[in-house]
């Protein structure tokens, strides 16, 4: 008796894709079975980070909103003054901007731009490596007041031009590029720092996505409440012959977020120990 038996047709397999299918391992992952309570989050580590964090965005999101207004502002005229009893007197009582047209505006924030651009591509990361993340945001700080002080005197800066023409010739546009200078070269290093001090603070790596939620809020809040509350300050004190007021409560503000920063610290995401953290880090 024969048996006939049908063979079905397979398909060679070369080696490589045998390769690949014994590569295919499965991948632990690390997971943590306790979570870390909702009021145990803020350490005193998160709070001066949070804090610091709030100071930080609001002066550098204000002044992004009032240096275009300023900017912009027209050039005070001595000799048709809005209030005529006003009479400057330095180094506090004084008011205009420089006047600039929008292609002028374009040209300083092309400037801040360029600045920027080229120290965070060459200056900071060498900075930031030698210096570690703590020490050059901390440094940077020092920067923002004396930035905010210097702005406003911009607009007593000698021009090639009289009033109410807007502001040019080389004092001013050298004078703009001063102050720039200053305010980008913390900004470059504070606001990547902060980034990273934010992401490094959270006291337990269950906790990672909340405490990340909740320094974007902060930031959000301080980026919504400053350029509302600095706008009214600026025009209160244009029209009432000190148009420095607001940025220096800028640079108060600042000095507030440097004082804050001493008690601010670089952590290792994992603060805080749960039970059964020390299995999941054997099984890693």
């Amino acid at each position: 008796m024969s048996t006939d038996v049908e063979m079905s047709p397979v398909t060679p397999r070369d080696s490589s894709e045998d390769e690949r299918v014994a590569s295919k391992k499965p991948t632990t992952r690390r997971r943590y079975t306790t979570r870390l309570s909702f009021r145990r989050i803020f350490t005193s580590n998160v709070t001066f980070t949070f804090v610091a964090h709030f100071f930080l965005a609001f002066h550098v999101g204000t002044f992004n909103s009032l240096w275009f207004i300023f900017l912009s502002t027209p050039v005070y005229n001595p000799a048709n003054p809005e209030s005529p009893n006003f009479v400057p007197q330095l180094p506090f009582r004084f008011t205009g901007g420089l006047g600039l047209p929008p292609r002028s505006v374009g040209l300083a924030m092309a400037i801040l731009g360029t600045i920027g651009i080229t120290m965070q591509l060459f200056l900071y990361p060498r900075l930031s490596s030698r210096l570690g993340t703590v020490r050059s945001w901390r440094y940077c700080l020092f920067l923002f007041p004396v930035a905010y002080t210097l702005i406003p005197f911009l607009s007593i800066v000698p021009s090639t031009t009289a009033p109410p023409s807007q502001k040019t010739g080389p004092y001013i546009w050298a004078a703009i590029a001063g102050v720039l200078l200053i305010q980008v070269t913390g900004r470059t290093f504070a606001l990547p720092g902060q980034t990273i001090l934010v992401n490094n603070c959270t006291p337990h790596p269950s906790v990672l996505g909340t405490v990340h939620g909740l320094g974007q809020s902060v930031s959000s809040f301080a980026r919504t409440v400053g350029p509302i509350l600095c706008g009214w300050l600026y025009g209160f004190g244009l029209s009432h012959g000190m148009v420095g007021g607001v940025f220096w409560g800028l640079a108060t503000m600042a000095i507030g977020g440097l004082i804050v920063s001493f008690w601010v610290r670089e952590g290792n995401g994992h603060e805080i120990w749960l039970e059964g953290d020390e299995d999941d880090e054997g099984n890693r």
